[in-house]
């Protein structure tokens, strides 16, 4: 069963440009991932989603602003990022004290990231379910995601055939 959503920001979310300097929440230009925001209308009114990130600088009221600017916060039960939490990805304390502090047990999350060793090992490791938004269709063994997508539109379909699954390969 899936009862939370853990999100990564940056290039999951919202576009993330590492040649802008300073926080996402003060560059010029921000923008949506292709079909993030829709699949996000799909899925949060069934499971809560929450933001799982390591933000660099920002700490969690610059991540809520920056997703404030594309009017993506509202989706949002809950905001997490390293800087508050104490742990970064991939640690696995990360994803455990997310699931610790929102009263649901890592069995029961799911991790959605588009960085294999942060977003998704760590969140293996802590027994979450995992989904790899791969959407450079990059090529390589990814055992410890259990679905793997290449766009946005993808995720719904692959959150629902999670949801009963309790352990697996790669979809």
């Amino acid at each position: 069963m899936i009862r939370l959503l853990l999100w990564d920001l940056g290039d999951t979310v919202m576009r993330d440009d590492p040649d802008m300097p300073g926080m996402m929440c003060d560059w010029e230009h921000v923008e949506w991932i292709p079909g993030a925001e829709a699949a996000l209308i799909r899925l949060s009114p069934e499971i809560p989603c929450v933001i799982a990130t390591n933000p660099g600088q920002s700490d969690t009221p610059a991540v809520i602003r920056a997703l404030q600017r594309v009017g993506a916060d509202k989706y949002f039960t809950d905001f997490f990022s390293a800087k508050d939490i104490g742990f970064e990805k991939p640690d696995p304390r990360f994803f455990l004290t997310i699931a610790e502090r929102t009263g649901i047990a890592a069995a029961d999350c799911a991790m959605i990231g588009n960085n294999y060793k942060k977003d998704i090992e760590g969140a293996h490791i802590a027994g979450m379910k995992t989904v790899f938004f791969n959407e450079d269709a990059v090529n390589g063994d990814y055992p410890d995601a259990d679905a793997i997508i290449h766009r946005m539109d993808e995720l719904p379909e692959a959150i629902a055939r999670l949801k009963d699954k309790k352990t697996g390969a790669a979809l």
